[in-house]
């Protein structure tokens, strides 16, 4: 099988995951990168951002037409995030390859946890500025140290931290992703990663129309299933990552 269509099959997967569960897609994008296309961790943690961007912000459209999304709180929630996300996002490209490999597999493994538990973030009822700064601090420096949205933080956070309803919740949560990447990969500009556009192209084409089709196949697989599904996938990677950062 050749690499571009295995680029058309990964960025398919990711895209139903993002379209699916709103969660957990683009943390399949790095190590797809790595281990079907042969990027370098640098290279796939930079390639990520792009790609989790333009399919953030697809997605974004989509959740503000149906008017759910809360720019106020996702706007505070990103500002918390962008120092870190910038700093991060330098720090990275200075990380051995190993390190930042396992780094990224301890994540995947709270992400698929996260997913078998299937437990639904409740609010506390107020908003609390200091635990949103510290929330926002936190995703940004996760989104650019390993390339990734982190939608699967940044939802429960929402609930928690600003008192945003679930049904707001993953649209604002794409508007912090989104802003948080953009820095990240603006901080990267100026370290030399080559990127392989000619995969990552259709691996974005189809993680676009991917997201559609996953919007759909929500709507017939109860959600419950997904995330057993997705959650043990991202457990399978993880111990694939950890096993090979060690060897």
């Amino acid at each position: 099988m050749t690499a571009f269509v295995l680029a058309l099959l990964a960025g398919a997967l990711v895209g139903l995951a993002l379209g699916s569960l709103g969660a957990g897609g683009s943390i399949l994008t790095v190590p797809a990168l790595i281990y079907l296309l042969g990027f370098s961790p640098a290279e796939a943690t930079t390639a990520s951002l792009i790609i989790v961007i333009v399919t953030s912000l697809t997605a974004l459209v989509a959740h503000a037409r149906a008017g759910a999304v809360r720019w106020g709180a996702g706007l505070l929630f990103a500002a918390a995030g962008l120092l870190p996300a910038a700093a991060a996002g330098l720090l990275s490209a200075h990380i051995p390859a190993a390190v930042l490999t396992l780094a990224f597999a301890a994540l995947a493994v709270l992400a698929g946890l996260r997913m078998l538990r299937r437990r639904t973030p409740s609010a506390n009822g107020t908003a609390s500025a200091p635990r949103a700064a510290g929330a926002g601090a936190a995703l940004g420096a996760v989104t650019g140290f390993l390339g990734v949205g982190g939608g699967f933080l940044a939802v429960p956070a929402l609930v928690a931290a600003l008192a945003v309803p679930m049904s707001a919740a993953v649209g604002t949560s794409l508007l912090v992703i989104i802003a948080n990447a953009l820095v990240a990969l603006a901080a990267r500009a100026s370290t030399e990663v080559s990127l392989d556009w000619a995969l990552i192209m259709p691996f974005l084409a189809t993680a676009v129309l991917g997201a559609w089709d996953g919007k759909r196949l929500s709507a017939k697989v109860q959600p419950a299933i997904l995330q057993r599904v997705f959650g043990t996938l991202l457990l399978t990677v993880a111990a694939v990552m950890a096993t090979g950062a060690l060897l």
